[in-house]
């Protein structure tokens, strides 16, 4: 999966192909589809919600520059693979699910594979996690109609937000680095287009 999907596709950072080459993926998907978990294909999980592309978890994951030390917000905790990578390669992890079944068994994994630098709670992951604030970098692994202006105001400074945006069946992925203590003061850069599921919430669709 490593080298067809991904280390062939451009991602070079090896600390995050290391980490995709250690986690097993086929224990974050249904049983019935574990034949499927390395193809590079999304796959579903339940509730509508999908486990991401692997291509997909490592660019996203890429464009974040992790280097070790930081402490990341995650925005759809979903099946906890993401999760998982992002534990492999930051100091703390605080993850938001809105689907509070899907956080229970992604903490059920990630505590069975050791990940306890992962926080979990259920909420409006539009809104963040601001008592955790400021965090270096924040993932949304969902599709939203704009930028939720919370995330940036919880971004440190020089901190990257990757989140895709635009309708409701395709996105531009975006990596967002805040540049001052002025939330409006942002770099934008466009890395592709994708597509994912909705983002709900008070600064993302309705339901």
């Amino acid at each position: 999966m490593v080298d067809s999907q991904i280390r062939a596709r451009g991602v070079r950072d090896e600390r995050v192909l290391k980490a995709m080459e250690k986690i097993p993926r086929h224990l974050f998907v249904e049983p019935a589809l574990e034949d499927q978990a390395y193809a590079d294909t999304p796959l579903p999980i339940g509730e509508g919600q999908t486990i991401s592309q692997p291509y997909m978890v490592a660019l996203m994951t890429e464009a974040m520059n992790l280097k070790g030390h930081e402490k990341v917000l995650e925005i759809g905790t979903g099946s906890g693979y993401q999760t998982a990578i992002l534990a492999e390669l930051a100091e703390q992890v605080f993850s938001v699910e809105r689907i509070a079944s899907l956080a229970a068994q992604a903490r059920k994994i990630l505590d069975a594979l050791k990940y306890f630098n992962v926080a979990i709670r259920v909420g409006d992951g539009t809104l963040g996690w601001k008592e955790e604030a400021p965090f270096d970098a924040i993932i949304v692994t969902a599709g939203a109609p704009h930028i939720p202006r919370p995330l940036v105001e919880q971004l440190a400074i020089g901190g990257r937000l990757v989140i895709p945006v635009g309708g409701r069946f395709t996105q531009e992925l975006y990596r967002v680095t805040r540049l001052s203590s002025d939330p409006e003061d942002v770099k934008k850069e466009a890395l592709g287009g994708c597509r994912f599921v909705d983002l709900i919430g008070e600064h993302g669709w309705r339901h």
